[in-house]
């Protein structure tokens, strides 16, 4: 037992488990790669101000969650708790938008750490897979974003998510709807922290998951009676190409997300076998953000989606991935001439492209059989002194048991053909 553990709220992954998230990663990325959207890649720490003015200083984000520290330079710095902010950071500063070509269509994967209270579902490490679409005001781009995200829970057989959808108005029809549910919330028995919020950013109270609070919520002003025109309109496109693309979805007039800048379109996917942390994942748009953050006008759309939510959402649907053995061949040499000329064809195989493992340690053929069947090869090839002296090696079929002699020089080429 070692003397160190992961620290709480935190977790490990190691095979075999460690395929599933390596395949949900996959497949949530996958239909992004065939649909314009290039792999961006930014640091696991970035300027604490960023977060502060993109994610928003009145969110559980910031004002509770983040992890900041103060380097030995004198920097404050965060690690990352979203993805958004500095997808968006990492554009600006390379000039991605100024290429010609908007929108900026990028997606990444990786860790984030939010300081919460662990449960089932909720890590204060966790993984996630995002897209974001940068650049461009239009419809159709937040309908593809939510499409492809279906598509990649479809494509892992999940069946009992859920897409919820909003508006969050713009910076033409907000502001009234702020005003007038500013005023319907200062009239509640609320605490000083959560009145503080109502001043900041009100519609963050409507995210307040006490049952006290929510109760007394009942008849607050709903932002679907203050949309613009403009906005409507704009809603009910998302809604018409997402119906028309098959894609089902449940309106959620409370439906607000926990962070600041989002604007128009906002989306969860939430999963009803998680329990209270049934959110898989979300995003929306937040036209204002590079605004916010120093940046030109840019409107763009985007999402996260959990990885670690993803896997239980398997979990709780009983589905098993089909993740194919990583290794197709492995080699079980008998003395050390064989462990010589093997650990050659090993590597002539694995130059082929084969995945192919050595029984390392000198082990005994029994011993060495259990581990060739434990790595899932569906080949096993054996040799001895009396084999190379005759130039074969034997090839055994792990499935049908069924074996064979091979010549030394045609061992690569005859399993390239088996595998084929």
């Amino acid at each position: 037992m070692s003397t160190f553990q992961a620290p709480k709220g935190t977790y490990d992954l190691t095979p075999p488990r460690s395929a599933k998230f390596l395949a949900v990663r996959e497949a949530i990325s996958s239909p992004l790669k065939n649909s314009g959207y290039g792999y961006i890649e930014t640091p696991g720490f970035e300027d604490v101000a960023l977060f502060a003015r993109g994610v928003g200083e009145s969110t559980d984000i910031v004002s509770k969650e983040m992890y900041a520290f103060e380097t030995k330079g004198g920097d404050k710095l965060a690690l990352r708790p979203e993805g958004t902010a500095s997808v968006l950071r990492a554009a600006l500063e390379a000039n991605l938008h100024k290429a010609g070509n908007l929108p900026v269509k990028l997606w990444y994967s990786g860790s984030y750490y939010r300081y919460e209270r662990p449960q089932a579902g909720r890590y204060r490490h966790f993984s996630q897979v995002g897209a974001e679409a940068i650049g461009t005001e239009d419809p159709a781009l937040d309908a593809e974003l939510i499409i492809l995200a279906d598509q990649a829970y479809r494509s892992l057989g999940l069946t009992q998510f859920r897409i919820l959808l909003n508006s969050l108005g713009d910076k033409e029809c907000r502001p009234v709807y702020r005003e007038a549910l500013q005023t319907f919330l200062r009239d509640l028995d609320l605490d000083e922290e959560t009145r503080r919020r109502i001043e900041i950013n009100p519609l963050r109270v409507l995210d307040d998951k006490r049952a006290d609070v929510q109760k007394q919520l009942t008849g607050a002003p709903m932002l679907r009676d203050f949309l613009c025109d403009a906005c409507k309109a704009y809603h009910e496109e998302v809604r018409d190409l997402l119906t028309a693309a098959g894609v089902a979805f449940d309106d959620d007039e409370k439906l607000v997300r926990g962070l600041d800048y989002y604007t128009r379109t906002t989306f969860e996917f939430v999963h009803d076998g998680l329990g209270s942390q049934s959110a898989v994942g979300g995003g929306g748009r937040y036209d204002g953000l590079s605004e916010m953050i120093g940046g030109p006008a840019l409107p763009s759309v985007g999402w996260a989606l959990g990885v670690d939510r993803t896997v239980l959402a398997l979990e709780a649907e009983g589905i098993e991935l089909d993740i194919p053995a990583s290794t197709s061949v492995y080699a079980v040499p008998l003395g050390e001439e064989a462990r010589r000329v093997l650990f050659g064809l090993v590597t002539e195989l694995r130059k082929a492209g084969v995945a192919t493992d050595f029984a390392f340690g000198g082990r005994g053929l029994k011993g060495a059989m259990k581990s060739a069947n434990r790595s899932g090869a569906r080949y096993t090839v054996v040799a001895g002194e009396r084999d190379l002296a005759e130039g074969d090696v034997q090839l055994k079929d792990m499935e049908s048991g069924e074996q064979e002699a091979v010549a030394v020089g045609d061992l690569v080429a005859v399993i390239q053909a088996k595998l084929a």
